[in-house]
């Protein structure tokens, strides 16, 4: 069994995939260089976004709010307010398909199809929270501008387009004519906002919102001081959110099989970081690292054949295999009973897997690294998490927490607390909301 690991291992350091290769001060200091630069202005794979949010306002009571969530697969609308003990209640929840997953989708269908889920909630306020999970510029008056797509999603015309503006445009046009204020967000600033209206007692020296399901992103507080493309917030004390489009980071170590992949998908070339570790990309990946491996003769002939029927495979199609690499599982199916080519695909699949979480804990190292935060381990930093990959998949957890306590923990001295907070996009959204 230990000469099959090490066969895997010595295959994926030929075509530099391996983990062992990445060091981890090495690359944060990479990483934290680019986030330098994106709060310059200045060219970086970080476009290291201000989102004029700030952490020190409080949320009003009893106050209704309309909850948009655009997410990676599914189009969420709810309404919400908070109660006298500061609890979100969260009321006629309903999901859908997120327009522009299937086919390319216009800008006036996309706007006229949000209209038209959110008409049961029409008269339950005037305000609108919208979760926008892509990248968006966020302008001073809380809208936000699209820059680009990734995870896939098909929706060119709405790119430059101011997103609440373009909403109530078409509310107004479907004959809706109560004005309604929209402050448009990233569903990373709504996981961090989330979490910290779930733990309003607890005591952080700072927060972090984290995703990791379709796609992957995060963002922190920083100093307005820090935030030198904006001369005017410069000057000003305080601090706000800054949304790091994290996923975009292109200064990983991309192996020759990534680099292969990433001609193959949608967007060549952008969000290569993303590409590497979200849940989006995961099948896609792990799928072309199998077929090199079956060009390489690491699994029988038999196996590649029946591997090339599947198609494309997906995230949960690995984390199936996972739990039964012997029966139930799609993947198990390739699998000759007197071959180890179950053994070879586990190996490959925790290798990519441990590969994902080491970078993950090189981009949420390096955010703690920047900002100095969690040196008190009785004021840890709260990374409030969501998403499918972070919690579903059955080996990343463990080997991310891991190297985040040997890095951060052990040779740093800093100190961090992965927090869940139950829709915490939704709820962050509705905070985002009622502020404005």
């Amino acid at each position: 069994m230990q000469k099959i690991k090490q066969e895997v291992k010595e295959f994926l350091k030929q075509y530099s995939m391996s983990y062992e290769e990445i060091d981890i001060e090495e690359n944060c200091k990479l990483f934290v260089e680019e986030m330098e630069k994106g709060l310059k202005g200045e060219a970086s794979s970080l476009q290291m976004i201000p989102t004029y949010i700030s952490l020190g306002e409080k949320v009003p009571f009893n106050e209704p709010v309309i909850v948009l969530d655009a997410g990676g697969t599914n189009f969420r609308v709810a309404g919400c307010y908070f109660d006298e003990e500061k609890g979100p209640i969260i009321e006629n929840y309903k999901s859908y398909p997120m327009p522009g997953v299937e086919r390319e989708t216009s800008k006036k269908e996309f706007f006229e199809t949000i209209v038209n889920f959110m008409k049961p909630l029409l008269n339950y306020s005037k305000k609108i929270g919208f979760c926008f999970s892509y990248p968006t510029e966020a302008l001073p008056n809380k809208d936000g501008k699209v820059l680009q797509f990734s995870k896939e999603i098909k929706l060119s015309e709405l790119i430059g387009e101011a997103v609440g503006e373009g909403l109530l445009k078409a509310l107004k046009d479907a004959g809706f004519s109560d004005d309604k204020e929209i402050v448009v967000l990233n569903d990373t600033v709504a996981t961090l906002l989330g979490g910290k209206a779930t733990y309003p007692d607890r005591v952080f020296s700072s927060y972090v919102g984290f995703i990791l399901g379709t796609g992957t992103n995060t963002c922190y507080v920083e100093q307005n001081k820090n935030i030198k493309k904006l001369p005017d917030i410069q000057n000003k004390l305080g601090s706000m959110i800054i949304n790091i489009e994290s996923g975009g980071y292109a200064k990983a170590p991309q192996g020759v099989i990534d680099k292969e992949f990433d001609l193959q998908t949608a967007n060549p070339g952008s969000y290569t970081f993303e590409k590497m570790i979200s849940g989006r990309y995961q099948g896609g990946l792990i799928s072309a690292v199998v077929k090199k491996a079956a060009e390489d003769k690491l699994v029988t002939k038999e196996f590649s054949d029946k591997f090339d029927k599947i198609g494309e495979i997906t995230a949960v199609d690995i984390n199936d295999f996972l739990y039964y690499p012997y029966s139930k599982s799609l993947l198990s199916t390739c699998c000759l009973e007197d071959s180890n080519d179950a053994i070879v695909l586990y190996h490959l699949i925790d290798t990519i897997i441990e590969r994902a979480a080491k970078l993950t804990a090189i981009n949420l190292s390096a955010i703690l690294s920047k900002t100095g935060d969690g040196t008190n381990p009785c004021k840890p930093v709260c990374i409030t998490c969501e998403g499918s990959t972070f919690y579903k998949s059955k080996l990343f957890k463990d080997k991310l927490v891991y190297y985040m306590k040997d890095y951060l923990n052990d040779k740093k001295d800093m100190y961090f607390e992965f927090v869940r907070a139950d829709n915490s996009t939704l709820i962050g959204a509705a905070i985002a909301g009622l502020m404005n």
